[in-house]
């Protein structure tokens, strides 16, 4: 009988190794919540399925029908995909889910800058961080609403979770649009491009062309291989490509959300499967570049603990002072916001 507890209490244990351990309780590596169902959420909710990183998906909205909706909509795709179960829930689902997901809040309008947005996404995370934060949540806390800086920055205050488990997807996307960009202009793949898009997801963001390199060769050397040589007129141009292809993509269609989607699945990768991949996520500052107490997209480690380490990138002086105005004007906007 002693043998066949020992038995059980064994089994139980190995069965934990499945799982991962953070700061609370035991996590279910397979589970994801999405609190906000608009464009972005159900966006990224349906890139979620397909990706089959999780076997449990819950859907948290407002407005519970949308949730519902939402849910059944994307479930009818299982067949054609992997086993999973999705469904419409609440804050109490949360507990044991590896990952929880917040797109919610107001969208940016044509003519509105992400900084706008601020105090109306901030008053929508007063009432959503603290319903997380009291159900003992134990995962990793991924800020994804627009101004994501700003709302990584007061995720973490109003929550008290640990820095590093609370992220923002930062210049994911940012990063992705200067890699898809520069390939057009260098005709090459895209993914064989290394370069960041750092500081604010937003107007103030810098793209750090400096460290920019194309498998190895600088930015600079492998555009005059390609026959390009005006190299600060181009890096220009496509550094505004970039910045305002939000603003173009919403005058077009009124929100974006196909590219953001498969950035919020590019960081559940990084974290699920601890691949300890560099990421430009939304984290807080501590002097690094003479910044701190300010969330800015820096290069970080990212695996299944959230941000593991920042790893420093080199900018030229005209970057590295731009970076410091960018953390700046974010301090500027939370200087009036208390937590």
């Amino acid at each position: 009988m002693h043998i066949f507890s020992d038995r059980v209490e064994n089994s139980k244990k190995k069965e934990r190794h499945g799982s991962f351990m953070l700061e609370k309780e035991e996590i279910n590596i397979r589970k994801v919540v999405m609190i906000g169902c608009g464009f972005v959420g159900s966006a990224s909710a349906f890139a979620l399925m397909l990706s089959g990183l999780f076997s449990e998906m819950v859907l948290i909205d407002a407005d519970a029908d949308r949730a519902e909706g939402e849910a059944m909509d994307i479930v009818h795709g299982v067949p054609f995909a992997r086993p999973m179960k999705i469904y419409a829930g609440s804050y109490d689902d949360i507990t044991d889910a590896a990952i929880v997901i917040v797109t919610a809040g107001v969208a940016q309008k044509p003519d509105e800058t992400r900084l706008d947005l601020v105090h109306r996404n901030i008053d929508v995370f007063r009432q959503i961080i603290p319903e997380i934060a009291k159900r003992d949540f134990g995962g990793i806390l991924l800020i994804v609403s627009n101004p994501v800086d700003v709302l990584t920055y007061t995720a973490i205050k109003l929550s008290g979770f640990p820095e590093h488990r609370v992220i923002g997807s930062g210049t994911v996307l940012d990063t992705a649009r200067l890699k898809y960009q520069l390939g057009r202009h260098l005709s090459v793949d895209s993914r064989s491009i290394h370069a960041f898009i750092i500081g604010e997801h937003g107007d103030s963001e810098i793209a750090a062309f400096s460290s920019a390199n194309v498998s190895g060769i600088a930015l600079s050397e492998f555009c005059e291989l390609r026959g390009h040589y005006r190299h600060e007129e181009e890096e220009a141009r496509i550094a505004d490509l970039v910045k305002n292809s939000a603003y173009e993509i919403i005058a077009k269609k009124r929100a974006t959300y196909y590219g953001i989607a498969m950035a919020v699945k590019r960081i559940c990768e990084a974290i699920t499967r601890d691949e300890k991949s560099i990421l430009p996520v939304s984290s807080m500052m501590h002097g690094e570049y003479g910044i701190t107490d300010i969330v800015l997209s820096m290069p970080a480690i990212v695996g299944k603990n959230g941000v593991e380490h920042k790893v420093p990138i080199l900018l030229d002086k005209s970057e590295s002072d731009r970076l410091r105005e960018s953390a700046k004007t974010l301090k500027n906007i939370l200087s009036d916001c208390s937590f």
